[in-house]
């Protein structure tokens, strides 16, 4: 099989880094969306399961956990189990395109460190708190209690910033669009 490379997404909830991935998607051919496996909820008739989430129950979770089909997986929010399966990347390799992700902070770190120098590990910030607390709670999705969740992840998330390759503040999104654009293509060039 030939095996491509790993471009890593990450960012706390609210940054822009689905926006920037879904961008990319559209604008570089040769890159193909890692479909994570999740136990969440799938969110209103908007997501589809093999399409956004491959949605799982808890047990068909831990059952592959235990088979060890996982990149990397991790208890994301209680509850709410999220995992890279080895067979989506097989998937996306086997028909001759690069992998590109869009995964929290935990997980892009670990998929770094499994794929090494074949990635490319970029961390989505915004220029501070308020503006991510504004943007999710502009989404509509979040409860007081979620939001609050939410912002208390990020700040922590946040301190994982300079472990990344690059960092790109979603403060313009076209700007953003074009740095993520031209350093992806780059990567994949090298």
């Amino acid at each position: 099989m030939n095996e491509g490379k790993a471009i890593i997404f990450s960012a706390p909830s609210g940054s822009g880094k689905t926006t920037i991935v879904k961008h990319l998607l559209a604008e570089l051919p040769q890159l193909s969306f890692s479909i994570s496996a999740s136990t969440r909820d799938k969110r209103g008739r908007s997501e589809a399961d093999g399409k956004d989430y491959y949605f799982l129950s808890p047990d068909e979770f831990k059952n592959k956990i235990d088979n060890q089909e996982f990149i990397e997986w991790e208890e994301v929010y209680e509850g709410n189990f999220y995992g890279t399966l080895k067979s989506e990347i097989d998937r996306i390799w086997a028909m001759g395109q690069h992998v590109i992700f869009d995964v929290d902070v935990k997980g892009g770190l670990n998929l770094k460190k499994y794929f090494g120098d074949k990635a490319l590990a970029i961390f989505v910030k915004v220029s501070n708190i308020e503006t991510l607390s504004e943007r999710l709670k502009d989404r509509g999705t979040e409860d007081e209690k979620s939001l609050s969740r939410r912002l208390f992840k990020a700040k922590f998330e946040m301190s994982f910033e300079n472990q990344f390759d690059l960092t790109i503040v979603n403060e313009d999104l076209e700007q953003s669009f074009a740095e993520s654009k031209k350093t992806v293509s780059d990567f994949l060039a090298s």
